[in-house]
């Protein structure tokens, strides 16, 4: 007879939670702060507004990345025939070495430099006199040693501080090289709020230096771009499995596996299916005004998750053999999905989670909890905009100094190969039936009354939660992972899944459910005393206390 199990009781209300969480700030501190703590609970308006967005406290441990991290590292990282050049000091280039667990295949030509880390390796003397002479032998070098279809330069915190005409340099060099496209990226660490404007100025130099390059036609049915999915863990993989077998095309995906010939050729699909909406929703609006690719929110974390997208998909071209065969695949594969949840369910029901992952994945994992019978007592985002909590109409940003530092590029109808894929009679009759194009309902409606949604969480807020709601797992990124690990709880990296995945599509659900059965009942946690448990320790007081 299997065994239900123990109830967690969590003594806090969420309103003194809350409050003790910034108990210990300053009051200016903790009237801001408050403001991006959220307790989840519907008004006749609607749910409450979350403050996001906005540069972290100085002097706070945030689990944030710099606008380098989300240019170079996650949107650009994943591309394995691009050579990608740091132009900065050796130690941003750390995070060119796979550091997120990008996967990715050698392709027919053997093209990978995903492996590489190609950097100026500036030093006091180039900082001081200028780094431009040794950025233009550094592309040079790489293009003599690999002849890359292209190269990408990303500009650190040094770069922006001196001045070097990266662009210009770029520029030059394409004219000089001939074969190869060279683009720049001013992606200094320091220029936006989070790693969400390095997305933003990733999205914007792709799209206009690469995208619309390759007019060669693309040979299948159903064309779609997969955006905002990274193939870590080998996500990617696992999705295209999926794909192939129901007949979809993948023209490009931005950017897990994906080659310099997807980007180029981006414009030749008839849909775009975002998954990670704050990273490349700019691609997916610009795809749609110059060449008329719709687009619409999809989530392959989940196996219901997965049903239900592809189904959306399928809907979309309307055609009823396509839609069959979708429903064949589905069918397909959800035994052996069905079989893993009846097997973990008895040991996982009525766990507790907390999820403080970026991009739409603090909302997505949230799918594959629920299967497992699992309850998300909180979440929140490292790098969000409010539209990703609240929901796509909350779009339009505040215009301030960070936003400015974010060039904002004009997109019209391109003149010979824009063409709507959709009449708008069409997309009204598809509307209507329930498939919805360009939103995206955010994290708090999916959220449960009463739960708590933080942005930007810190290093003193996160353990504050687990002292308080005791969870059975806390997911976030590596930054976190050891300390929450010493304080008795189990960790689940969801940035680079540690070791583990892929956990996208069904085969990836079944990787998750057995991984977190796993995590929540082994007893080894229990086991565990951080050195500040077992010894005194100093205390003090803040001047206002």
């Amino acid at each position: 007879m299997a065994t239900t199990a123990k109830k967690k009781l969590v003594q806090w209300d969420p309103t003194d939670i809350k409050a003790e969480m910034i108990a210990k700030y300053p009051p200016k501190v903790a009237r801001k702060r408050a403001k991006q703590i959220m307790i989840n609970e519907a008004l006749e308006n609607g749910t409450p507004e979350i403050m996001a967005n906005v540069r972290t406290i100085p002097g706070i441990i945030t689990m944030r990345g710099c606008t380098y991290a989300g240019c170079k590292g996650v949107i650009m990282g994943p591309t394995r025939d691009i050579v990608n050049l740091v132009h900065g000091p050796i130690g941003c280039s750390f995070y060119a070495w796979l550091t997120r667990r990008n996967q990715t295949e050698p392709g027919a030509d053997g093209e990978n430099y995903m492996n590489y880390c190609f950097s100026t390796d500036m030093q006091d003397s180039d900082i001081i006199f200028g780094g431009e002479k040794k950025l233009i032998k550094a592309i040079q070098e790489a293009y003599d040693l690999f002849h890359p279809k292209a190269i990408g330069v990303f500009a650190t915190c040094p770069v922006g501080l001196i001045g070097d005409d990266i662009h210009t340099i770029a520029k030059n060099m394409k004219e000089k090289l001939g074969d190869c496209n060279v683009f720049a990226f001013s992606c200094e660490g320091y220029k936006g709020v989070s790693q969400s404007a390095g997305h933003h100025i990733a999205n914007n130099q792709v799209f206009r230096h690469v995208v619309g390059e390759n007019d060669v036609p693309k040979e299948g049915e159903f064309k779609i771009n997969l955006l905002g999915e990274y193939n870590i863990g080998g996500d990617g993989f696992e999705i295209d499995r999926i794909f192939k077998k129901c007949g979809i095309t993948n023209i490009s995906t931005f950017s897990g596996n994906s080659t310099y010939d997807q980007f180029a050729s981006a414009h030749q699909a008839d849909l775009s299916a975002v998954m990670c909406h704050r990273s490349i929703n700019y691609v997916a609006d610009m795809l749609e005004v110059k060449y008329g690719i719709p687009w619409i929110k999809v989530n392959f974390i989940g196996a219901e998750a997965t049903a239900k997208s592809l189904r959306k998909i399928a809907m979309y071209f309307e055609n009823q053999a396509f839609i069959d065969r979708v429903e064949k695949v589905i069918a397909e594969e959800m035994p052996d999905v069905e079989a893993a949840i009846a097997d973990v369910l008895p040991r996982t029901e009525g766990k507790t989670a907390m999820i403080f992952v970026g991009g739409s994945r603090a909302h997505h994992y949230q799918e594959l909890f629920k299967e497992m019978g699992m309850k998300i007592i909180s979440a929140g985002y490292e790098f969000a905009h409010r539209d990703d909590y609240e929901g796509r109409q909350v779009l339009p940003l505040k215009v301030d100094a960070d936003s400015r530092n974010i060039e904002e590029i004009e997109v019209e109808a391109d003149p010979d190969r824009f063409h709507p894929r959709k009449t708008k009679e069409e997309l009204q009759a598809l509307e209507e039936a329930g498939l919805k194009f360009r939103h995206y309902d955010g994290l708090i409606p999916d959220m449960e009354s009463k739960t708590l949604v933080i942005d930007d969480l810190n290093q003193h807020e996160a353990e504050k939660l687990v002292e308080l709601m005791k969870p059975d797992i806390f997911c976030a990124g590596i930054k976190e992972k050891f300390s929450i690990q010493k304080l008795g709880v189990p960790m689940k990296q969801l940035h680079s899944y540690d070791s583990g995945g892929p956990y996208a599509g069904f085969k990836g659900a079944i990787n998750f459910y057995h991984e977190i059965d796993r995590l929540v009942n082994s007893k080894v946690w229990s086991y565990m005393k951080a050195p500040w448990q077992e010894n005194p320790q100093l205390t003090g007081a803040y001047v206002w206390e």
